[in-house]
């Protein structure tokens, strides 16, 4: 290309890798080198002004009336389905009024600045903006840095916590014990999670999970850092602790209704101590009044004596059984005989059974197992079973007709897997497969009376227990209700049964 005007000090090269162009004071291109040229071919332009910046005009006037040198102005030109980001630079030369525009390839810098920007953007939105603390500690615990959330969580700014312990920030009840466990965790296994109660700084109590990672220097795997995320969850405990409230004002209230339901059983199991006792005293008397001319009756008052005393006792049993079945308060567990267990609950059961017409039978593990369990709830889901045999056997002697006795059995045991079973089975018309699936759920009865809580319930409490409350269908062609523990839970050996027939 060549040119009249007056010569420049600007000369171009085709060995240069980077564009260069030389323009005049129009904006005219006087003089381009070949990396110019074939950079304009791939992006297909018809003029090498397409590869300068929109406002290259403004710029070459501005380089020669200021007499300086304008750098790093951006332009962006599509390549081959890509983008090509150029940097520009614009050199005057006032005396040939010319302006040497020299570009180099940033499209790498650019792209990788502003993807770290995004990132950084991103990062910010993400830390200034979680409900949750993100924060990092040395390995010693002191605070590195904190997110935003510290204020709501703590009741302290990133800037207050930086350099303190965790220990002086995370104070309540084991906090400083868990704390050393969790960083025995966090050096051994990397990562480590844990609930506690603290203070917040305002004196209110709060439960946190807080889960941390270690970050371990590359050579040595030594922790050089720790990185937690910690979560409030006091509404999460609070519910749960109303949770299991409402679960225990629920099952009182059961026991409450199954009391009015067993009020004649009551009455029977109290009428007969009572009546014995009323009898022995009476004589008593008698032999009192005969003892002056005959002192052999003293012998026989000593003894109505003992027997008042020994049914007054009796008596007193059934009131503390009952007191016991009725109280009101939290899960207490603790090891416990299956054996007085299901002896107590077919005590409370035998009532309303003989009115039914049902005798219920105990097959009970000679050696008697042994599980960690509330015995009042026990007790509760085990009344329940039978209640709902002695239902069914009511409905199947209907059906049939017939005057005859049913049977209700009762078996302890533990099985070849260490499993303690509770097993009760009914004489009564059974269920297909389909509702034994659906029984368990709640609200779900075939009774125009029932509720529909009673075996959800009982599932429930069995499964609180790490058991589990299972049914299948009866030889006897009723229903087989199996409350299932097991190993941890049960003996570790195998037990023989003893068959016990109703009381008289």
């Amino acid at each position: 290309m060549t040119d009249s005007s007056p010569s420049s000090v600007f000369s171009l090269h085709d060995a240069d890798p980077q564009p260069g162009l030389i323009l005049n004071v129009t904006g005219s291109v006087l003089m381009g080198n070949r990396a110019c040229d074939t950079l304009r071919q791939n992006a297909n332009l018809a003029s090498s002004v397409g590869l300068l910046p929109v406002n290259f005009m403004a710029l070459i006037k501005s380089a020669l009336e200021q007499d300086r040198a304008i750098e790093n102005v951006e332009s962006r030109i599509p390549v081959n389905a890509s983008e090509r980001i150029l940097i520009w630079s614009f050199i005057p030369d006032s005396g040939s009024s010319r302006v040497l525009a020299r570009a180099r390839d940033a499209t790498e810098e650019v792209l990788g600045r502003e993807e770290a920007t995004r990132s950084n953007r991103l990062y910010r939105l993400i830390t200034e903006n979680t409900t949750d603390l993100i924060s990092r500690h040395a390995p010693g615990g002191h605070f590195i840095d904190a997110t935003p959330a510290s204020w709501r969580l703590l009741g302290y700014w990133p800037e207050e916590l930086r350099g303190k312990p965790l220990d002086q920030i995370l104070r309540g009840n084991n906090v400083a014990q868990k704390l050393a466990e969790t960083r025995n965790r966090l050096r051994d296994d990397g990562y480590a999670t844990m609930t506690v109660e603290i203070n917040h700084r305002d004196g209110s109590r709060r439960w946190f999970e807080i889960a941390s990672r270690a970050i371990r220097e590359t050579y040595t795997g030594a922790v050089i850092e720790v990185v937690s995320v910690s979560r409030d969850i006091t509404a999460r405990v609070e519910s749960e602790e109303n949770s299991r409230r409402l679960a225990d004002e629920l099952a009182h209230t059961a026991r409450l209704a199954t009391l009015g339901e067993f009020a004649s059983s009551i009455a029977h199991e109290m009428n007969q101590p009572l009546a014995t006792i009323v009898n022995f005293a009476s004589a008593s008397q008698r032999y009192l009044k005969s003892a002056r001319t005959n002192p052999e009756c003293l012998d026989r008052v000593d003894d109505g004596l003992q027997k008042i005393v020994h049914h007054a006792n009796r008596a007193s049993e059934v009131i503390k059984r009952l007191r016991a079945f009725l109280r009101k308060g939290h899960k207490r567990t603790a090891p416990i005989a299956l054996n007085d267990v299901v002896t107590n609950v077919t005590r409370l059961c035998q009532g309303e059974a003989e009115k039914n017409q049902v005798r219920i039978y105990e097959r009970l593990a000679r050696r008697a197992p042994v599980i960690t369990a509330d015995p009042v709830l026990l007790e509760q889901v085990l009344i329940n079973l039978i209640r709902n045999g002695i239902e069914a056997n009511t409905e199947a002697r209907d059906d049939e007709a017939s005057p005859s006795p049913s049977r209700i059995v009762i078996t302890t045991c533990v099985n070849d897997q260490d499993e303690t079973l509770i097993e009760v089975i009914d004489e009564g018309p059974g269920l297909d497969e389909q509702s034994i699936r659906q029984m368990f759920q709640p609200f779900y009865t075939s009774k125009p009376q029932g509720l529909g809580l009673g075996l959800s319930m009982s599932r429930s409490i069995i499964e609180g227990f790490g058991g589990f409350l299972d049914a299948r269908p009866a030889k006897t062609g009723g229903l087989s209700l199996i409350c299932r523990f097991p190993a941890s839970q049960g003996q570790k050996h195998r037990t023989t049964t003893t068959e016990i027939q109703p009381d008289d």
